[in-house]
């Protein structure tokens, strides 16, 4: 009983934080005024400063982590968690570096409300929506890399809002992209010890019912960030 309350509330402080932080900055994209600086006035190549931005941004890209989050949840093995990760790691690396290097512009607000559905999709999948009300089930991996495809555009019109200067852009991209790895195995590093040490505290019937509430808590997160963007845009356009 005592576990079970601390979950509650662990739980319950988590979700609150959560969407805190979505309200919070849904608005600034996710970039703090010293970066945005640096972004706007660097010449020439700079590895480790794009190398920290990369990773920073991974880190508290709460959007990202929420998507990842769902995704990995009921992966147990390390070769599935692998594959998926793997997947969304391919897509938006490919869009972020073309997105950039190719100038395509994208609305930042209408990319930003895609991101929040993939959260809202995954949380939906992972709670058996799709069997239960359209009794079929869409391809996991193929939906991970097109959400994968989208997040990639999400890190290119944060970029690309800055006119970063050309000289030394293909580096210092990939560069950034490198960093956002860095900081996605070190933010799912946290997620999955977390993940693992309830699996371990709980027995499975216990678990089932953690995993509706925190699905259900990104579904709502999802739909919380699609809202503010799509305000956003309609209110900006």
């Amino acid at each position: 009983m005592i576990l079970t309350k601390f979950f509650k509330q662990l739980f319950l402080i988590i979700s609150v934080f959560l969407l805190a932080v979505l309200s919070e900055q849904c608005f600034a994209h996710g970039v703090d005024e010293n970066t945005k600086q640096f972004l706007i006035g660097n010449e020439g190549i700079a590895i480790i400063p794009y190398l920290y931005i990369g990773a920073k941004h991974m880190v508290t890209g709460y959007d990202h982590l929420l998507f990842l989050i769902g995704v990995i949840f009921f992966l147990y093995k390390s070769k599935d968690i692998f594959i998926y990760v793997s997947l969304f790691t391919v897509g938006h690396s490919l869009t972020l570096l073309t997105g950039v290097l190719s100038d395509i512009q994208v609305n930042a607000y209408l990319i930003d409300a895609i991101i929040g559905f993939s959260v809202v999709y995954k949380g939906f999948d992972n709670l058996g929506g799709f069997k239960h009300l359209f009794k079929f089930q869409p391809n996991t991996k193929i939906a991970v890399l097109i959400f994968g495809l989208f997040h990639g555009f999400g890190l290119a019109t944060k970029i690309q809002e800055f006119e970063i200067a050309e000289n030394g852009l293909v580096v210092n991209l990939v560069s950034f992209n490198v960093g956002v790895e860095i900081g996605q195995v070190l933010a799912l590093g946290v997620v999955l010890i977390f993940l693992s040490f309830i699996r371990n505290m709980s027995n499975k019937t216990y678990y089932v019912s953690v995993s509706t509430f925190i699905n259900t808590a990104l579904i709502g997160a999802g739909t919380l960030l699609m809202m503010f963007q799509l305000t956003s845009y309609f209110t900006n356009n």
